[in-house]
């Protein structure tokens, strides 16, 4: 898919979104807008930098590390809109680790909207057990191919 070059730079912009949440990168809330809309799955919707940033703080008590395979990703841009589809690895705090591909976590998909170059809207869509500690929650069984 070609991309004009405006939508192009909102894809940067999105790659360099992953890059700063690897490296826990205070100037993360830069990529915002001041009423930036963020949905997670587990924390809901909520609107402001702020509100991001206790996300981020939130998600960090659960996680030591995460990477983002950021040369992978596959970035669909229309307009002011770019979609992101990628995997992640990492490890929890309580030390299990995960790799798209090895273990259930570490797949996602972000949809981000654009206002004025930056992002004003991020609804991240994931499974938030990265460890895959809920065995409950796994409604066909654990011998998957993942």
């Amino acid at each position: 898919m070609t991309h004009t070059p405006a939508e192009q730079a909102l894809i940067e912009t999105a790659k360099e979104y992953f890059r700063r949440v690897d490296v826990g990168s205070e100037s993360l809330a830069d990529l915002f807008t001041d009423d930036v809309e963020v949905y997670f799955p587990k924390f809901g919707v909520a609107t402001g930098k702020a509100a991001f940033m206790e996300l981020a703080a939130g998600l960090f008590t659960r996680i030591s590390r995460i990477s983002h395979d950021v040369d992978s990703l596959l970035c669909v841009a229309n307009g002011n809109d770019v979609i992101t589809e990628g995997t992640s690895r990492g490890a929890t705090k309580s030390g299990i680790s995960w790799a798209s591909g090895s273990t259930p976590g570490g797949r996602f998909c972000n949809v981000f909207h654009f206002r004025d170059g930056k992002i004003d809207r991020v609804h991240i869509h994931l499974d938030p057990d990265y460890g895959g500690e809920d065995r409950a929650g796994f409604l066909w069984g654990t011998e998957r191919r993942w």
